[in-house]
């Protein structure tokens, strides 16, 4: 609480974030309630609200207007009993404006759940509109920007009620000794990873602009991964086979709004490189395999 400055009855730890969202889900759902997420958006979300025999609404949302306040207030939403937002948003990357997330905030009538678990990559926080809105809840974790997923270290920032209500229903054994200790060394240490940062967003930008060049349209990211379009005519599950047989590992999604997307999370410089080696030969091999069933169609 003192790191972020805030009192400790605003804070609350968890086994991850996901631990925290989890109780969200309890705390604030019964059977047959409904929630409200953006989407494209985080599926464990899905997952949680189905266990609470709960109704989740995805509302949709896009590059022209990623964060569609009067869907996410009126309609079928206007009964959801919370809203969550994720910023910068997974699986995109995208960044929503904190004025933006604050005007959602003053209108709704509701909580607002705004998980910034890759916050660190992008230009501003909403940490500081904590003080000013009781029905803003934010989480946060150390699992993404300072590589620490392992020892499942999560924590949420609200008003004292709100942490006091998930409180009431959280396991008291729910962190171990090892993450209370590295947690802890981050938190001494934030600092040192600012460099990591700078590297990452280097690296985001010219991943981009070599992906560009291939033919990909990369969504704008400020996370620590890019969603990426694969070039017309293919499918991104294609392009996570054919990398996986040159031993790289990315992301692609069944929904039909991003089929044809890959996920690519960004590393060191030379893991980088190698995925762009490994892309630029399966963009080779994809063209010639056109090229030869273009043939055999004319042929015929």
């Amino acid at each position: 609480s003192d790191a972020y400055g805030f009192s400790k009855d605003q804070v609350i730890a968890g086994n991850g974030s996901s631990e925290l969202l989890g109780l969200i889900y309890r705390a604030f759902l019964a059977p047959g309630d409904r929630v409200a997420m953006l989407s494209p958006g985080f599926s464990f979300n899905r997952k949680l609200a189905m266990l609470q025999g709960a109704e989740f609404l995805e509302i949709a949302s896009s590059e022209a207007h990623p964060l569609p306040i009067e869907k996410l207030l009126s309609g079928p939403a206007k009964d959801a009993k919370f809203i969550l937002l994720a910023n910068p948003n997974n699986p995109t990357g995208t960044f929503v404006p904190v004025a933006e997330i604050e005007r959602l905030v003053e209108q709704a009538d509701r909580l607002i759940v705004l998980d910034e678990a890759y916050v660190d990559f992008a230009p501003d926080h909403a940490l500081r509109l904590v003080n000013r809105h009781p029905n803003l809840l934010i989480l946060r974790t150390f699992s993404k920007s300072y590589a620490a997923a392992g020892v499942r270290v999560g924590f949420g920032f609200g008003h004292p009620e709100i942490i006091g209500r998930l409180r009431n229903i959280q396991n008291v054994f729910n962190m171990n000794v090892i993450g209370q200790a590295v947690g802890k060394s981050i938190l001494a240490h934030r600092h040192a990873y600012e460099e990591n940062h700078r590297h990452i967003k280097h690296e985001r930008q010219r991943v981009t602009l070599a992906l560009l060049q291939l033919g990909f349209s990369v969504t704008p990211s400020h996370a620590n991964f890019l969603l990426a379009r694969v070039p017309a005519g293919q499918e991104g599950s294609c392009w996570q086979a054919a990398l996986k047989e040159q031993a790289i590992l990315i992301a692609s999604f069944p929904d039909v709004d991003l089929k044809n997307c890959i996920r690519v999370s960004i590393g060191t410089t030379e893991q980088m490189d190698k995925f762009l080696a490994a892309a630029k030969r399966v963009c080779m091999n994809f063209k010639k395999n056109r090229g030869v069933h273009k043939h055999e169609v004319n042929s015929h």
